[in-house]
C-alpha cells in the first residue's frame, strides 16, 4: 500500500468527469502494475500504473515524492481500446 496519497486538483476534476472514484484510484495504486516510467519528470519522477478494478482496466498516472513519502495522483482514466493494445499495457493495437 502506498504511503500518503495526494490528489492534485486536476486529478480530482478529471476523475469526476470520467466517473472514477478516489477508492478506485487508491486500489489501482496499491495493486496495479507500473507499465511506463518517466524518471526525468519534474519535480518528481512519475509512472503510469495499470490495474483491473471491477473487471475493467484503469490507468493512473502518479508521481513519487520519496523524500516526503507521498504518492501524488496526476490523473486517472479508463484506457481506450483503439489507443492501447489488447492488454492495455502498450500504446497501439497488437
Amino acid at each position: 500500500m502506498p504511503g500518503r496519497v495526494i490528489f492534485r486538483v486536476h486529478a480530482i476534476r478529471r476523475m469526476f468527469e470520467r466517473g472514477i472514484g478516489v477508492d478506485e484510484a487508491v486500489q489501482a495504486i496499491a495493486a496495479g502494475e507500473t507499465i511506463e516510467s518517466y524518471p526525468e519528470d519534474t519535480p518528481f519522477p512519475s509512472r503510469l500504473i495499470l490495474a483491473w478494478v471491477g473487471g475493467d482496466p484503469l490507468h493512473v498516472v502518479i508521481a513519487d515524492n520519496q523524500a516526503d513519502g507521498e504518492t501524488i495522483v496526476i490523473t486517472a482514466y479508463r484506457p481506450e481500446p483503439g489507443v492501447w493494445d489488447a492488454g492495455f499495457r502498450k500504446r497501439g493495437k497488437s
